[in-house]
């Protein structure tokens, strides 16, 4: 059914009104009358009320003038399509309203047949832009629909180095993602093989994956976050913001709490601001550590987890997993490539310089915080590593 436009008759003289309303084939233009008025103030509010898509205005009115009227309408309707009446001798007043984009003019005594062929090329302009309006929300709600869809694909291609410094500002934007690189880039990868259980259908690994990413995105709730799966199904997140590491660590133990299955993860910080290289980063790092026998996977867990633990040792940690500690040192050295002691130690610098960095901790606090007996034996290690006493590792970084 076609739509009815509805129109507003302005023209303080009532035989001119009546003249147009009874000459015009409104029916045969998808057009209806929806009022007349005397004057600019009752015009200004009767298209309010009834919300007008074309308004025929006589330029000359008392109270308000057509000029004023149109200036208001401008404001209040921006849509609706604007025809002036005049006269001859008001050939320069139309002009200023010209100005205010009208979208045409008839010269009075008004002739029907030309008013009748103004009218239907307006109707056929607001029909086209109602079709077009029509399209533009139709594509918009089928972009809303496939938004995590488009965000995917974009992050795919950021991913591959694809995309120029212009077109990624374009996508970051239109996508709503902030519009400078991510603080921390992370991988998650679900082996598929947990608690003894080796295959699952399609429909429960889709249901664990889509799990998985719930979790990542709860634990990640205070922080800008995006996450998508690449084309070898690794989740990969994207977190603006800086959250502390132990967040990351909640995600994995969360994930093996509520679902019973054993994640790997490898969340890098992003110092040099290439995505990309970053990504690439991490996907080695989870499908290296996926390749470590359960047993060294686990040691270098509980080094990650209790590295401030002065107690820790490579022997508690073979009593707890039940295996000799001979074994479990070969086994570690030969699969992660550096000892037991090396790995502790490096966390533990690791930790020390983001504290050195990102805190006012004193030098004991730290110490302690990160695992050492007393301050010397944390600075005789923090300056083996580092090259420089941890005092003044922190004046040269501020």
């Amino acid at each position: 059914m076609a739509r009815s436009w509805k129109t507003l008759i302005a023209d303080d003289e009532a035989i001119i009104r009546e003249g147009i309303r009874g000459s015009i084939p409104w029916s045969e233009l998808n057009m209806e009358v929806v009022g007349e008025a005397e004057d600019g103030e009752e015009a200004l509010e009767l298209a309010i009320q009834t919300q007008a898509n074309i308004m025929l205005v006589d330029l000359s009115m008392p109270i308000m003038n057509g000029l004023t009227l149109i200036g208001h309408i401008r404001k209040e309707l921006p849509q609706c399509k604007i025809v002036i009446i005049t006269g001859h001798d008001e050939f320069a007043y139309a002009y200023e309203a010209i100005k205010l984009e009208v979208d045409d003019y008839i010269l009075k005594p008004v002739n029907p047949g030309a008013l009748t062929e103004v009218l239907r090329k307006l109707v056929q302009k607001l029909e086209q832009s109602t079709v077009n309006e029509e399209l533009l929300h139709m594509a918009s709600k089928q972009i809303e629909k496939n938004f995590s869809l488009l965000r995917e694909r974009f992050c795919l291609e950021w991913m591959k180095g694809e995309l120029g410094e212009e077109e990624m500002k374009e996508q970051l934007s239109f996508l709503k993602m902030p519009d400078v690189s991510p603080d921390r880039l992370g991988v998650i990868r679900w082996p598929e093989q947990s608690k003894g259980k080796a295959f699952f259908s399609e429909k429960d690994r889709q249901l664990l994956l889509f799990a998985i990413e719930n979790i990542a995105e709860e634990h990640l709730r205070d922080y800008t976050a995006v996450h998508f799966r690449d084309e070898v199904g690794l989740i990969v997140v994207l977190v603006w913001g800086s959250p502390d590491n132990s967040v990351f660590q909640q995600i994995e133990a969360a994930i093996a709490d509520y679902l019973k299955i054993t994640v790997v993860t490898s969340f890098l910080p992003n110092t040099a601001g290439d995505v990309p290289s970053l990504y690439k980063e991490a996907k080695a790092a989870v499908n290296t550590e996926t390749r470590l026998t359960p047993f060294v996977r686990r040691t270098k867990e509980i080094i990650a987890e209790r590295y401030s633990d002065q107690e820790l040792s490579l022997e508690g940690i073979a009593n707890e997993l039940n295996v000799s500690t001979v074994y479990l040192s070969r086994l570690f050295k030969q699969e992660v490539g550096a000892s037991f002691i090396n790995v502790l130690t490096q966390t533990r610098i690791k930790q020390a310089i983001r504290l050195l960095s990102e805190t006012e901790m004193t030098m004991g606090e730290i110490a302690e915080r990160t695992g050492y007996e007393s301050q010397h034996y944390f600075s005789t290690s923090f300056k083996k590593i580092a090259g420089l006493p941890p005092n003044q590792y922190r004046k040269n970084v501020r």
